[in-house]
């Protein structure tokens, strides 16, 4: 869960003036120090009128994947995305940050360095999402971390669950999920996460084109479908 510290740190620097100056640094931190920078910025710098959504995403999950595997950091990098991914799902405080089109740059930027920084993160996803917020695509983190780790599990032979629960699942829940899958697979699994809250416990699980649903929203729908034309 994401820390009450780091929530009041996100809270500060989005709605007070004076703590917004320290965006400037982060915003200037581009071209970054790694030797291919002027191809990430390339990369990144994508007109919105000529690309969709899912397209841009999959561009800069590349380029942060590039990055880090020069950086010898995608295990890091990548416990960082799915760690934010939590931190979102559970704190609605983020998600607006996230999402809100109101929102400033220079106030979004300034408050998800700091976020990232008091959590921990590789200096890389710090300077990610000061890149994100600062060409306006922070809400395009959803895709851009499934296409980041869509990415590496390819790359390393491993196999993509797509794992959806009502509430965001602890990591001990997560390593469960994950050896219960591969054992039943018999590879190695990288899994997505996501929550959506009409599941009444349980968890969907999505495998390429399979589905697996084990919620028991469902069990309920099949129960009363079974009930249909009883009495």
């Amino acid at each position: 869960r994401i820390a009450p510290s780091l929530v009041a740190t996100t809270n500060a620097l989005w709605y007070e003036k004076p703590a917004l100056t320290g965006a400037r640094g982060v915003l200037a931190l581009m071209p970054w120090r790694y030797g291919r920078h002027s191809v990430f910025q390339e990369q990144i710098r994508v007109p919105s009128q000529s690309k969709d959504a899912g397209e841009v995403a999959g561009r800069y999950a590349s380029a942060l994947y590039e990055l880090a595997d020069a950086d010898k950091a995608l295990d890091r990098v990548a416990d960082d995305l799915r760690a934010f991914s939590v931190m979102r799902a559970e704190n609605a405080d983020l998600a607006l940050l996230v999402t809100s089109p109101v929102v400033g740059r220079d106030a979004q930027a300034a408050a998800l360095t700091a976020l990232a920084e008091k959590a921990g993160f590789h200096a890389l996803t710090i300077k990610f999402f000061g890149t994100l917020a600062r060409n306006r695509r922070v809400r395009l983190v959803s895709g851009i971390v499934d296409a980041f780790l869509a990415e590496l599990a390819h790359r390393r032979g491993e196999v993509t669950a797509e794992v959806t629960s009502a509430t965001a699942l602890k990591p001990d829940v997560l390593d469960r999920v994950r050896a219960a899958l591969a054992s039943a697979l018999g590879a190695k699994v990288a899994l997505q996460t996501q929550v959506d809250g009409t599941l009444i416990g349980g968890l969907k699980v999505r495998i390429g084109s399979k589905m697996v649903d084990a919620s028991l929203a469902t069990k309920l729908q099949k129960l009363r479908l079974s009930m249909k034309g009883i009495g």
